[in-house]
């Protein structure tokens, strides 16, 4: 773990929204958000690792970040929570696009129904997320959005085509928010984070063989885990990168 992390002091008492806060790759960025001082609410669908976060957090600091049990496919109740994050906090600054899934699936047995689910979970949230928090961070003078990619677009790895077609389309939304919302000061990025080791990912997919060919692929020969991606969330969030927008910022050990 690094310890000596950067202070933003632009951070401090930012309202910052997180979805899929609560485990792997979110329960980094909840953790390091809140480490800056911001106040972050978050929402997930797993309630005992999100509630374990909030205690642990609130035990080390004295304050607790905000959970919020949803299931971002409902976007009538992703929305509400933001708009009620936006009553209890104050106007949204942060939003961090974060949840998806990655499950594999073969290309034989994908159906319409399947298909149109996999986006419901890996794409649609982040333009309906955006939609409802761009008008909080219209009135808080701007903001700060950060959708999530995934290497898995260049890749080029199997039973994923539902997942990857969503994670490759992510840049594409991200660019033309970016034209949409920049008048309004409101930056937004498309971080992109490697084969990180989360708990779900090695339990599920990832042997000692696979980590050890995703290490020959990368230029550093090193275990990604959330701590290696989360600065990078800071950094587009804070007034640091006040001038990025647009970009895609890669966090993958240099993979090639």
């Amino acid at each position: 773990m690094i310890n000596d992390v950067v202070r933003y002091p632009s951070l401090e008492h930012r309202v910052i929204f997180i979805t899929g806060g609560g485990s792997g790759i979110g329960a980094g960025l909840t953790r390091a958000f809140h480490r800056q001082g911001a106040r972050v609410a978050f929402v997930d669908i797993d309630d005992a690792a999100s509630q374990a976060l909030v205690d642990e957090l609130s035990a080390e600091s004295g304050r607790a970040p905000h959970y919020f049990h949803c299931d971002i496919r409902d976007v009538a109740a992703l929305q509400a929570v933001i708009a009620e994050v936006g009553k209890s906090l104050g106007p949204i600054q942060t939003l961090v696009n974060n949840a998806a899934n990655d499950d594999r699936h073969s290309w034989r047995d994908i159906d319409v129904d399947y298909w149109d689910e996999r986006m419901s979970l890996n794409l649609r949230p982040m333009f309906f997320a955006a939609q409802a928090a761009a008008h909080q961070m219209i009135e808080a003078g701007g903001g700060s959005i950060i959708n999530f990619g995934s290497v898995s677009v260049r890749m080029a790895i199997g039973d994923l085509s539902a997942y990857v077609t969503a994670k490759a389309a992510v840049h594409g939304l991200t660019r033309s928010l970016a034209r949409d919302l920049g008048t309004h000061n409101i930056r937004v990025n498309t971080l992109v984070p490697g084969s990180v080791m989360t708990e779900r990912q090695l339990e599920k997919w990832i042997s000692p063989e696979d980590e050890a060919s995703i290490q020959q692929h990368q230029c550093l020969k090193l275990r990604l885990e959330a701590h290696h991606v989360a600065p990078v969330a800071l950094f587009l969030a804070s007034a640091d990168s006040q001038a990025i927008s647009g970009q895609e910022l890669a966090v993958d050990g240099g993979w090639g």
